[in-house]
């Protein structure tokens, strides 16, 4: 496996794991911690996400050619290295909702260059290996930190959750500033 998929696997492995913390409390934490929370108030906040991030990587990648891939990936993790906590500050539900609507901007020029760079970076005759080592890793990463998120925020705090979710969201984004122009090449 080549240095890049390393690095975007590694990386993934942060981010996923980091919001893999989070994801079972996140409900828990709008209906039960913010203004105007409700269970519907969640669902709405996890739609503006999908929304943002279905309609406007579509736009991304249409606008912007395959060497943009590097800065689109550092810029979408940023983005999404800020929801974690931006929840922290939140108070109410509205707030939520344009943290929501960061992590959709983000995930945009985050994903679909990832993906791009990960698929361009396969070995032949490995490709299947490779995407399936990756889903692995990550799969089981965020497993293992969904019950690990879960006993923190009944034991700790929400806001000491969503620290380490950006903490381990931080260190992704590090990962990927180790990539460098030669990811690119197969692009």
């Amino acid at each position: 496996m080549n240095r890049t998929l390393k690095l975007l696997i590694l990386s993934d492995i942060f981010v996923f794991s980091g919001f893999g913390l989070i994801s079972p409390v996140l409900a828990i934490f709008i209906k039960d911690n913010l203004v105007g929370g409700t269970i519907l108030a969640a669902g709405i906040a996890s739609a503006i996400f999908l929304i943002t991030h279905s309609l406007l990587q579509i736009l991304f990648a249409y606008v912007f050619n395959p060497k943009d891939r590097l800065w689109m990936i550092w810029l979408g993790t940023f983005f999404i290295v800020l929801v974690p906590f931006g929840y922290i500050f939140a108070k109410s539900i509205y707030f939520l909702y344009a943290v929501q609507f960061i992590y959709g901007l983000g995930a945009s020029f985050a994903y679909p260059s990832w993906a791009s760079l990960f698929t361009s970076n396969l070995e032949k005759g490995k490709r299947g290996l490779q995407w399936s080592f990756y889903s692995s890793s990550v799969g089981i990463g965020s497993a293992i930190a969904a019950g690990c998120g879960a006993l923190l925020a009944q034991k700790t705090s929400f806001e000491i959750v969503f620290a380490i979710t950006g903490t381990l969201a931080v260190i992704g984004l590090l990962i990927l500033f180790k990539l460098d122009k030669n990811s690119l090449k197969k692009i």
